[in-house]
């Protein structure tokens, strides 16, 4: 991975099996849902939490998670393109 290159966290849902390690690794970007399943936050990985992210795909049971070099991504966030928030309104 480049240092022009961010990245995107990719996850296999078949091979996952809800055991919410990546969730506790990475809350900034990964909660989970009712089942423990992860949701993953859209959009590229933060450099201040790139090697947060590497944890939780290296440490995942069933590696289920993988990142992938999206090129591009810094001029976005030059541009002031944000990034979504994880949290899910209730109601």
């Amino acid at each position: 991975m480049a240092g022009d290159d961010a990245v995107t966290i990719a996850i296999d849902r078949i091979a996952c099996d809800g055991r919410g390690v990546c969730a506790e690794l990475l809350p900034e970007l990964i909660e989970l849902d009712d089942w423990g399943y992860p949701i993953i936050a859209p959009g590229s990985v933060p450099p201040h939490l790139v090697e947060h992210a590497k944890r939780a795909v290296t440490y995942c049971p069933v590696l289920a998670f993988k990142l992938r070099a999206t090129q591009g991504a810094e001029s976005r966030a030059a541009a002031g393109v944000r990034q979504p928030s994880v949290a899910r309104q209730v109601g």
